[in-house]
């Protein structure tokens, strides 16, 4: 079984990304093995799909308002291109693990950001 490790971030509330997540999930044929609370502005998902489905798990992720970091998007990508290569049924109904890392960035505004770039003169 293939595991894979995504981080991603949303500037949404909580409330409004996660139901919209965990139907994307269900729709993709994901089983979500897994959901807990990090901290109070993070959590994590575990769960499982075919590779059959992964390229319908990376639209529905992108689509759903998560931003992916760098890794996240190869690590995807990498699932896609092996799916589209394998060609027996047997290949593509292998289950792949994700454990999706999501921070919640609402409180953050721009103006804090750069409050926080500032260096003291």
């Amino acid at each position: 079984m293939q595991s894979l490790d995504i981080q991603g971030f949303s500037y949404e509330e909580r409330h409004g990304l996660l139901p919209t997540l965990t139907s994307a999930f269900a729709e993709c044929g994901g089983w979500v093995l897994d959901r807990r609370t990090l901290s109070p502005n993070s959590m994590e998902f575990r769960l499982e799909i075919q590779l059959r489905a992964i390229l319908d798990l990376y639209a529905s992720i992108v689509s759903s308002g998560l931003e992916l970091t760098r890794d996240g998007h190869l690590g995807l990508t990498h699932l896609c291109t092996c799916r589209r290569n394998l060609m027996s049924s047997a290949d593509l109904g292998q289950i792949v693990a994700i454990r999706l890392q999501i921070s919640f960035l609402e409180d953050v505004t721009l103006h804090s950001l750069f409050l926080a770039g500032r260096v003291p003169a």
